[in-house]
């Protein structure tokens, strides 16, 4: 087996091992064992946690917010067969300018059970309070629990700095999950996974305290489509809470595939110039021609995959 030293999980054993060597020998050789295992789970290859395939959970913290910036990889996972789940830590019960509670909360599961069926992946809402979610030891358990259940090899979340408390703290929850995935003494009703999935985050762009890499960037020009279908089935979001809220309700048309089209405007996941070289990188001379993407930074909290992996994980790359 090879050890990878630059392992995220690595400078969790050493913090460990720093402090256990300030505490009495006997508890210091009582943590060995620990140590022993941790170790060997970190080190493991990044790989599929089992035989059926690449498979994908993300975290949002509302309905729609995984669609928006994960819509279209994961309609290109989806279109190959493989697993694909988004999970909405909150039940969106407060995004709506005439309606609220719980006729709302129920409005927006049907939506989002709605929009991964159109595409073809599992959508789960969590029945937490929308504009009230916190970094809490409950909330952390849940995502806990969905990684392992999912049996994860790449989780996706926002980035903890944003304009929105909820979705701040999603990303500061999902963070918090890292790694606690892989430790067999927490949320012990779920088996721990044996690899810490890969963590990425979703695109954003605010610069404070540090701007968005984008390490991976996914072509979604085949897949384009279906990310409209998606964002479509959210309607009490797309065409009626945010154009109310950001002041063009009264530009949404009435008829369905008006109205779709007008979507199409408002989301064109244009490619961006900070992203043409991981697309040349990536898809080399077919990178000229893609104009729509999604962009992904790989995290410091889970497994560190290397170029192969990477490729493996994300089987729709052209092959070099």
């Amino acid at each position: 087996m090879i050890f990878d030293i630059e392992h995220s999980g690595l400078s969790h054993i050493n913090q460990v091992r720093g402090s256990a060597s300030r505490t009495r020998s006997s508890i210091h050789y009582g943590l060995m064992p620990w140590l022993v295992v941790t170790l060997l789970f970190s080190a493991l290859p990044v790989i599929a946690q089992d035989a059926s395939g690449v498979r994908v959970i993300a975290f949002g913290a509302h309905p729609d917010d995984c669609d928006l910036r994960a819509g279209g990889l994961a309609a290109k996972y989806a279109k190959m067969g493989f697993k694909v789940k988004f999970v909405s830590l909150t039940n969106g019960d407060a995004g709506h300018q005439s309606m609220g509670g719980g006729q709302l909360a129920m409005r927006r599961r049907a939506e989002a059970q709605e929009a991964g069926r159109r595409i073809g992946i599992e959508y789960e809402v969590l029945d937490n309070h929308d504009g009230e979610l916190l970094p809490t030891l409950l909330v952390r358990e849940q995502i806990i629990r969905k990684i392992r259940e999912w049996r994860a090899d790449i989780v996706l979340a926002p980035r903890p700095n944003d304009y929105h408390p909820d979705h701040r703290y999603t990303g500061v929850l999902v963070q918090d999950a890292a790694f606690m995935v892989t430790v067999p003494n927490l949320v012990t009703d779920v088996p721990a996974l044996r690899k810490n999935p890969v963590f990425l985050y979703f695109f954003d762009n605010f610069t404070r305290p540090q701007p968005f890499r984008p390490d991976i960037v996914v072509a979604i020009d085949d897949v384009y489509d279906k990310k409209i279908d998606m964002l479509d089935a959210h309607v009490s979001q797309v065409y009626e809470w945010l154009p109310w809220h950001d002041g063009l309700l009264a530009q949404v048309p009435k008829e369905p595939a008006a109205r779709k089209r007008w979507l199409t405007s408002q989301q064109p996941d244009n490619v961006l110039p900070e992203w043409r070289p991981a697309l040349e990188k990536y898809y080399g001379r077919e990178a000229a021609r893609i104009q729509h993407a999604e962009a992904f930074e790989i995290t410091e909290y889970g497994s560190q995959p290397s170029e192969e992996v990477i490729r493996k994980l994300f089987p729709f790359f052209p092959t070099r």
